[in-house]
């Protein structure tokens, strides 16, 4: 029978903030009005996403995990709440392992814990099929023209890193419209599952700036996949050479890859906050 208060655990990787919950030894109902009631910054907890630890499918992994948003959405990837869920099952003596491996609801992904306190986490091949982002076209290209319902057009790259990404390239990131083109592009009619928006300023073939306006939670001080997918747009129009400096407005990610059907390598920090106690779901 579930409790009436859970244990959760407050982290952040560059300011893109988690409340953490240990399903393994916690009964935990999960609703979409009670993400909402402890997302909120002002009377709840407040949280970018929450991850939930649970038991592996498969018995060869080590943990499973899922990622829900603050509006009560639940998505399928996110490469700062990866660095933070191993982090945080080490910690709490979940594994003793410095490396693992993580069921997602796209895939497998293996973070590993640096000496340096750094954790690194391979996320996985990226994919551009059109079907498999999932995004409307008829053809795969590696750049696409957007038309915003505001009659102004944008030029996208799209990667799945496990979630959708439309990447756009900008001459400053502080001056982009994030805010206004951000949620325009979020729920394009192209992008059934929605996206996430990410503006990228190329500083030098081995450094950017990035700001990501992300679904579901908006702009966000940081984002791993969305990192990771700006690099690999980067890297597929000739702009950036591996391995890649993300400048975020949180912190700064080191990501890596070397091309097609390899994974993207991002390293970056995982940080607890506090820790406390959260009132549980009504079933």
């Amino acid at each position: 029978m579930a409790t009436n208060t859970l244990s959760f655990t407050k982290m952040q990787g560059l300011g893109n903030d988690f409340v953490v919950l240990d399903g393994i030894n916690q009964q935990i109902t999960i609703t979409p009005e009670w993400l909402r009631q402890i997302g909120d910054r002002r009377f709840g907890v407040g949280f970018d996403q929450l991850l939930l630890v649970e038991k592996p499918d498969h018995p060869e992994h080590d943990f499973k995990y899922r990622i829900f948003n603050c509006d009560g959405s639940e998505v399928e990837q996110c490469g700062n709440g990866a660095r933070c869920f191993a982090r945080f099952v080490v910690d709490k003596g979940l594994t003793n392992k410095s490396r693992l491996l993580v069921e997602t609801a796209k895939g497998v992904i293996e973070p590993e814990l640096g000496a340096d306190g750094l954790v690194t986490v391979n996320m996985g091949a990226p994919r551009f099929l059109p079907e498999e982002i999932p995004f409307i076209a008829s053809t795969n290209e590696v750049l696409y023209e957007l038309a915003l319902s505001t009659g102004e057009n944008v030029t996208i790259s799209t990667v799945s890193m496990g979630n959708p990404h439309a990447v756009t390239v900008v001459t400053d990131v502080e001056t982009a419209p994030v805010e206004s083109f951000g949620p325009l592009i979020e729920k394009h009619e192209r992008f059934p599952e929605k996206v996430n928006a990410g503006f990228m300023q190329v500083v030098s073939r081995q450094e950017i700036n990035l700001r990501v306006f992300e679904r579901g939670a908006g702009e966000t001080l940081a984002c791993g996949t969305g990192a990771c997918a700006a690099v690999v747009a980067g890297i597929r129009q000739g702009l950036l050479a591996s391995p890649v400096l993300v400048n975020a407005r949180g912190g700064q990610l080191s990501i890596a890859w070397n091309g097609d059907n390899q994974p993207v390598m991002m390293t970056g920090p995982a940080v607890t906050v506090f820790e406390g106690m959260l009132p549980a779901a009504s079933k």
